[in-house]
């Protein structure tokens, strides 16, 4: 499949990629449609064959005046519900298709949000990169967007709460708004109660069951700002990090690369290199560059943004450079092939 993506897309930049878990069989790619002045598109295939691209891709309602430039995010829909598949896009908004691509839904609660009119980019543009689906409630959803905050929906996207109460904006006058926050990326806890990780343009954060306010779990991490952050699939409270130097810095700190775990939802971090270059080796990762499987001790990936990927099979005690010389990675996701 890497192959036949590699053909298909050759010189587009490839957001996102994920293997559907539902039946371990279907890839999914974002990247543009032929060149950039096309517009981005979303890729189908399954292993051995070639993608091509969908129906149609994600497209704002007519009268708008929202154009839709980049896709960044992937997600797949509810175990039930297979041709189910959710789209993060640029500017920030969410669409839902339930047959695999070919046509979409707009999620206008949203999408015209009341507090649209005031949203503002991150560095990286207006994008809603984190679609987190609840496994025990197909209703409950949560999103990530730079720089606006994440929004939560109870009841299938109907309606949408701001939920970024305890998050830092230290960018902004007022440190804590309602938005305004720059999320980097979300990822549940696997306690299966609802909690959340959160990795922040201003910190790293934990939410618990209940929802509620955020608590901010950075004191012992070297910095407050990086991309990723991945979940363990089964021990709870735990979650991997990549700490960079800072927003004006974005390379690992003293140049040496390394990956910090945390086994008690961020109370405590420990530091792990075993294998990883450094020091001198400055380098960075992007949001969607990390990524976990399910084996028993699980994978642990990450990619670079001068590519190199990197891969750990003991949880991440030590680390092997399994490819080089690679385009920038924007995009590292694990899955079990059937």
């Amino acid at each position: 499949m890497a192959r036949s993506i590699k053909k298909v897309m050759e010189g587009g930049s490839v957001y996102h990629m994920m293997l559907d878990p539902r039946d371990g069989r279907t890839v999914y790619a974002s990247a543009p449609m032929g060149s950039e002045p096309w517009g981005p598109g979303i890729y189908r295939g399954r292993a051995g064959e070639e993608p091509k691209a969908t129906r149609a891709a994600p497209k704002f309602k007519e009268g708008s005046d929202l154009s839709v430039s980049r896709i960044w995010h992937i997600e797949p829909g509810p175990s039930k519900a297979p041709d189910t598949i959710y789209a993060g896009v640029e500017p920030a908004a969410l669409f839902r298709s339930d047959d695999r691509g070919d046509t979409w839904h707009d999620v206008d609660a949203l999408n015209y949000h009341p507090t649209r009119k005031e949203w503002q980019p991150g560095g990286g543009g207006l994008c809603l990169h984190s679609v987190l689906l609840d496994p025990r409630n197909a209703r409950h959803l949560i999103v990530g967007i730079s720089a606006v905050g994440a929004f939560e929906t109870r009841d299938g996207g109907g309606s949408w709460t701001t939920e970024n109460r305890g998050v830092r904006a230290g960018f902004l006058p007022n440190e804590y708004p309602e938005w305004g926050q720059c999320v980097h990326k979300l990822a549940w806890d696997a306690s299966g109660d609802g909690s959340l990780f959160q990795q922040n343009h201003c910190g790293t954060y934990h939410r618990g069951p209940d929802g509620g306010a955020w608590t901010e779990v950075t004191k012992g991490l070297p910095s407050d700002f990086g991309f990723p952050i991945a979940a363990h699939p089964r021990q709870k409270h735990t979650a991997f990090v990549a700490p960079l130097v800072g927003a004006g810095n974005r390379v690992f700190p003293k140049g040496q690369m390394a990956v910090w775990k945390t086994t008690n939802s961020g109370k405590a971090w420990r530091r792990m290199t075993k294998g990883l270059p450094g020091p001198g080796a400055y380098l960075g990762v992007l949001r969607e560059g990390m990524a976990v499987d399910a084996a028993d001790p699980i994978g642990v990936y990450v990619g670079t943004n001068t590519g190199q990927l990197f891969a750990s099979r003991d949880e991440g005690e030590s680390w092997k450079m399994i490819s080089d010389f690679l385009p920038p990675i924007f995009s590292v996701t694990a899955g079990i092939a059937q």
